[in-house]
């Protein structure tokens, strides 16, 4: 689908939206001082979740603004296994719970959400998910790869521009995560995502110039 890029008339700041979970929240304010001369950056709020939050909540994130530019992700969350009994923080269980969404729910949910972004008319990128540590309490290291090989199959499909931040974290010294079996990162390592997802964003937003 042929986007269209509108430089927003009233600051000259073309309007960029992030939508995603905690890894983008905590990326995303670096971003938007990284861009604060090229565009106006906004996250979703509060957390994207998976792919089935994604679908009820979409419409009340997009709003009535008209976006430039649309960076998203789905997939640490979809990848989690939760059990209601568990003590963990958020559930999380990977032996005894219940895995939140399928590859094929995934791809489903995936699917439907990519064609309601294409119509906002906004650039698109994809960013994969981002690496599952070895002894992270409800997911299973290795998995984030079957879901992003997923996701590649709905954005591929519709010719969507990707920010490989799975293959940024896959590099990363275990000091740059927040803890051991931690998917989160340090400030330090938000702060790399940042410089990477700034360069892609400002890229896309040139070539609709």
């Amino acid at each position: 689908m042929a986007c269209t890029f509108v430089i927003a008339a009233e600051d000259n700041l073309a309007k960029v939206l992030v939508i995603g979970d905690s890894i983008s929240i905590g990326y995303t304010p670096h971003v938007k001082d990284l861009l604060e001369d090229a565009a106006s950056v906004t996250h979703n709020q509060g957390n994207a979740g998976s792919t089935t939050r994604g679908v009820e909540k979409l419409e009340s994130w997009l709003g009535d603004t008209k976006w430039d530019l649309i960076h998203f992700n789905w997939g640490l969350w979809d990848l989690c296994y939760r059990n209601p009994e568990s003590n963990e923080q958020g559930n999380r269980d990977k032996i005894g719970g219940k895995i939140t969404n399928s590859l094929e729910q995934y791809e489903e949910n995936l699917e439907r959400l990519v064609c309601r972004l294409e119509k906002t008319g906004a650039k698109l990128i994809w960013a994969t998910t981002t690496v599952v540590p070895e002894g992270e309490a409800g997911r299973f290291k290795g998995d984030e790869i079957k879901y992003n090989k997923t996701a590649m199959k709905v954005v591929r499909k519709h010719n969507i521009p990707v920010n490989d931040l799975h293959a940024m974290t896959n590099l990363f010294p275990e000091q740059l995560f927040k803890g051991p079996g931690d998917v989160h990162y340090t400030k330090k390592g938000y702060e790399i995502l940042a410089r990477q997802t700034a360069l892609h964003i400002k890229y896309q937003l040139k070539l609709e110039r």
